[in-house]
């Protein structure tokens, strides 16, 4: 079972490595996957590690495989895993969706139907439950709402859907992925003017700090 940052990612290139290379969890690939959609800075960095990839297979020494029908027949045989989550289906006909093609296996294609809980006031939440060794969520914070301070017991990625969000490290808008862990302790605000919707990839858990975060934190387990 991987985890979301199995190879100690820190920084964009390695995130998008680990997608060319299709090593990240499923989830986390979504996210990835979501944000190449959304903005197209980092497609050609991404081809050109798949194309490098490609290189590599085409340049490796075959390498004989025994028993090759049966092990074949195994697997073909093998009956598919039981779900241990469950997705929404996709409306592959429903081209104005506002969700990229990438999360629609996770999220589906409205993000209005989910059912939303309240967190905190002006801040809701759509958990999908764990997948892939990573729990998985959508957040919708009203605009100019701030967050509660907090940090992580583990790595989380977030890609903003809509809106924006400001921290004390950088400012992120639709199509932005935002990493932290357990060195990062902020208090994101949405911007004003939109509400904020982002997408969240978590292993480990969220522990608010602060006082007001402390307070609240029986509310939000």
């Amino acid at each position: 079972m991987r985890a979301v940052m199995e190879n100690h990612v820190t920084g964009m290139d390695e995130l998008l490595a680990g997608y060319a290379a299709g090593s990240l969890s499923y989830p986390a690939q979504a996210l990835v996957g979501a944000h190449l959609e959304l903005n197209g800075s980092n497609r050609g960095y991404v081809s050109s590690l798949e194309a490098l990839g490609g290189v590599g297979l085409d340049d490796a020494d075959g390498v004989p495989l025994s028993s090759r029908d049966a092990i074949l027949d195994a697997i073909f045989d093998e009956a598919l895993p039981t779900a241990t989550n469950t997705v929404v289906p996709v409306d592959a006909g429903n081209d104005n969706s506002p969700v990229p093609q990438s999360l629609r296996s996770i999220v589906g294609t409205s993000m209005d139907s989910l059912p939303w809980k309240t967190l905190l006031p002006g801040v809701k939440e759509c958990k999908f439950g764990e997948i892939d060794g990573c729990s998985t969520s959508l957040l919708w914070v009203r605009a100019g709402r701030a967050m509660p301070s907090h940090t992580h017991h583990g790595t989380e990625l977030t890609l903003v859907l809509q809106g924006g969000f400001q921290d004390e490290d950088d400012h992120y808008v639709a199509g932005d992925v935002a990493f932290a862990d357990g060195d990062v302790d902020h208090r994101p605000i949405a911007d004003a003017g939109e509400d904020c919707i982002c997408f969240a990839v978590t292993a480990g858990r969220l522990e608010l700090t602060g006082p007001v975060g402390r307070w609240f934190a029986p509310f939000m387990r």
